[in-house]
């Protein structure tokens, strides 16, 4: 074959490569818009169910209320009719019964008068005397109109106006949630997740982060407060898991719509205490640790079950209670977990004392970090500054000095240093030491 023919058997090849990775990328990209119209199509169809639902359940809830109201209503006239009636039936009787007995004294007067000469005078005299006992000027008392109930229904036209005006506004449509989730950041045993703000007209109070296995159907909360990120914990590693935030506006009750859900996942075992160390309860996750009165005064360090702090990472330890400081206590990252000390104020470790002193390899620092107290997060971030070890000619095998810069935070300070190491090492314990009982520390 000539050299013509071979180039062009390889321009050949070449294009039908480039046209396999075009139609792959055109594949998918199907596939992006497929998942695009059925998140349209989805929400678009979740949407008009949750309008109808909501609008089918104010409509019978406010027809129940002005059935209730009225109702209310009509039971209030009926009772005013019949506390009113009654005392103008009794006057009604009473007058009736005057005139009845009106009428059978004006017979009998008739009949006097009528009578014969020998039978009047004693039938008028029984007349009169009947007369008087009746008491004929004694008339009873009718109220007159101006005091008697004449009821009427006083109707507010403006509950119609206000009501129309406020169903005008309720309920409203976005196309768009007004917060989104950002980045999902693998952490030991979690997932730390961000989120951000994509509507510049809404202004959040406060935000509430959701999640759920990939195998459930039931959300739960993680978080609700202001701040833009959470560290999700107690996730099982290598399972997905599905979060969701959203949001609630400045002055409102009602929450905005539900970000897209994304899937976060992490391979980074949970960072967890070592069991079985005298002076130190652990709780059924080992990720909390209490100083108990065991060994009071005196103790070793308590470290990690295992060396899971990798560099990149940020190991975070909360103070949820404290005891009395003492000079040898301590919170760090450490390259073994020897136990012939009780403190990690030594060589090989990294760490800060319950007054916010910082020692390195065994030495105090002069930078100095607020102590801890109740409440107290401190945070160690490490980064590689050499990925070999420090030598005369560089060669691993040598020794040397193995350098990690590490950051210190601690309340709104931090502090900033290089740490030599005599050897290469992937990964950290973290360890604390206390003298005193009454302390108690979670990290993550």
């Amino acid at each position: 074959m000539s050299i013509e023919a071979e180039a062009l058997l390889q321009e050949a090849k070449e294009s039908i490569e480039a046209a396999q990775n075009y139609r792959s990328e055109l594949q998918q990209r199907l596939h992006g818009l497929s998942q695009a119209r059925k998140q349209v199509r989805g929400s678009a169809s979740q949407t008009r169910d949750a309008l109808q639902r909501h609008f089918q359940e104010v409509q019978a809830a406010v027809s129940r209320l002005l059935t209730e109201r009225l109702n209310a209503l009509l039971q209030e006239v009926d009772n005013i009719e019949l506390d009113s009636v009654s005392p103008l039936d009794d006057c009604q009787k009473l007058i009736e019964s005057g005139v009845s007995t009106a009428d059978e004294l004006l017979r009998e007067g008739e009949a006097a008068i009528r009578c014969g000469i020998n039978e009047k005078e004693d039938k008028l005299g029984s007349f009169t005397k009947k007369a008087l006992q009746i008491q004929l000027d004694s008339l009873p008392e009718v109220p007159v109109l101006v005091d008697v109930p004449c009821l009427s229904a006083q109707l507010d036209d403006s509950l119609l106006h206000m009501f129309r005006s406020h169903v005008a506004r309720h309920g409203s449509v976005a196309s768009h949630p007004p917060v989104q989730i950002e980045e999902l950041v693998e952490r030991p045993g979690g997932v730390l997740v961000r989120w951000c703000k994509v509507d510049d007209d809404f202004t959040p109070q406060d935000y509430r982060l959701q999640y759920r296995r990939g195998n459930s159907s039931q959300y739960e909360d993680a978080y609700i407060g202001k701040d833009n990120e959470f560290l999700v914990l107690h996730l099982d590693p290598h399972i997905d898991h599905l979060f969701r935030v959203c949001a609630r506006g400045e002055g409102r009750t009602e929450w905005s719509p539900w970000s897209i859900p994304q899937t976060g996942y992490t391979t980074l075992a949970p960072h967890e205490w070592l069991p079985g160390v005298d002076g130190y309860i652990l709780s059924s996750r080992k990720n909390i640790a209490m100083r108990s009165d065991s060994s009071a005064g005196h103790g070793g360090v308590l470290y990690s079950n295992s060396s899971t702090y990798f560099c990149g990472q940020t190991l975070t330890f909360k103070i949820t209670a404290a005891g009395q400081t003492d000079k040898r206590d301590s919170l760090g990252v450490c390259a073994d977990s020897r136990t012939d000390t009780d403190s990690l104020q030594r060589d090989q470790a990294v760490c800060i004392s319950t007054n916010g002193a910082v020692f390195v390899n065994g030495k105090e620092m002069t930078n100095q970090l607020p102590a801890i107290t109740v409440g107290s997060s401190v945070t160690f971030d490490m980064e590689m500054v050499n990925l070999f070890p420090v030598s005369n000619n560089n060669n691993p095998s040598d020794g040397g000095n193995f350098k990690l810069r590490v950051t210190i935070g601690s309340g709104n300070r931090e502090v900033v240093f290089d740490w030599l190491l005599d050897q290469v090492v992937d990964s950290l314990f973290f360890g604390c030491s206390f003298t005193h009982p009454g302390w108690k520390v979670l990290v993550f």
